[in-house]
């Protein structure tokens, strides 16, 4: 994961990509992550959990001693599957849940599915998200792109958030996936981008409110990171050159976010750790 490379070779999927026809096969932990009880008995909701960052996450939080609920797409059924096989080889309980999140109802129906099928609720990792790069200027940009967007980033966060509230105790941790994009905004990426700064700011205020009730929330915000969003909505030139801009030189696997998440929802290690935006992006600044 440390070594240097010359970009990926040209590939594209569909929407929202998957991770078999990936060139190379991101890694998510599997050979590398060791757990160390960090999250024993901990209960755990992950959006977007079936690949990625979140399989990287439902991984180290699996070997972390934590039982995991995550949303996937219904295109992701493969890769769903593959990450529950992986949380049940470390011993803990696995529930996919199938769910498209852009409306409120089926986010308090993912909520609930998650507390009732694992015995609560302790962790909440908004991952999912949406982006989708374009060539083209702001005025060809349609409502179902903008829409898409800004419900899969931002409103599914609050209505999950919303849901999980009643749920959720004293050393209970809310995590969010910002991203680089919220301090360094793409032009070709700009609904995306504006939608991580105002996670960035959901983050700082949820924080604040809830606080004096004993729940921690943070945000982890990736740099540029190797998984099936990139193929299925960059044009191949792009893939060609991902992460090269970077410091460090390369894009970031999902496996090298995970420790950011854990630590996170750790109650033992960050029990004084709340309203930060801790960044993973190979050296480009989060300020």
């Amino acid at each position: 994961m440390s070594e240097e490379q010359d970009g990926f070779p040209a590939q594209q999927q569909e929407p929202p990509g998957l991770t078999e026809p990936m060139e190379p096969r991101p890694d998510h932990g599997e050979e590398s992550y060791v757990g160390s009880n960090r999250l024993e008995g901990r209960k755990a909701l992950i959006t977007g959990g079936d690949s990625g960052i979140g399989r990287a996450v439902a991984i180290a939080y699996a070997r972390e001693g934590a039982d995991v609920a995550f949303t996937y797409m219904p295109e992701e059924v493969e890769d769903a599957r593959e990450t529950s096989r992986l949380i049940e080889e470390a011993g803990r309980t696995s529930l996919p849940i199938e769910a498209d999140l852009r409306d409120s109802a089926t986010c308090d129906r993912v909520v609930a599915q998650a507390h009732d099928g694992l015995g609560g609720l302790d962790v909440l990792v908004n991952n999912a998200g949406f982006q989708m790069a374009r060539d083209e200027g702001l005025e060809q940009m349609d409502d179902e792109r903008i829409e898409r967007t800004y419900t899969t980033n931002v409103f599914a966060l609050l209505w999950l958030v919303r849901a999980a509230l009643p749920h959720l105790g004293r050393g209970s941790s809310i995590i969010n996936n910002s991203s680089i994009q919220a301090y360094e905004p793409s032009t070709s990426l700009l609904d995306y981008a504006s939608t991580k700064a105002a996670i960035n700011n959901l983050t700082v205020n949820l924080a604040a409110e809830l606080g004096p009730r004993g729940i921690r929330v943070n945000a982890v915000a990736p740099g540029p990171i190797w998984t099936p969003l990139q193929p299925a909505t960059q044009p191949e030139e792009k893939i060609e050159q991902f992460g090269s801009d970077t410091p460090l030189g390369r894009a970031g696997q999902p496996a090298e976010l995970a420790g950011a998440f854990v630590f996170l929802a750790s109650e033992r290690e960050a029990s004084y750790v709340s309203a930060t935006v801790l960044g993973v992006t190979g050296g480009k600044p989060v300020f």
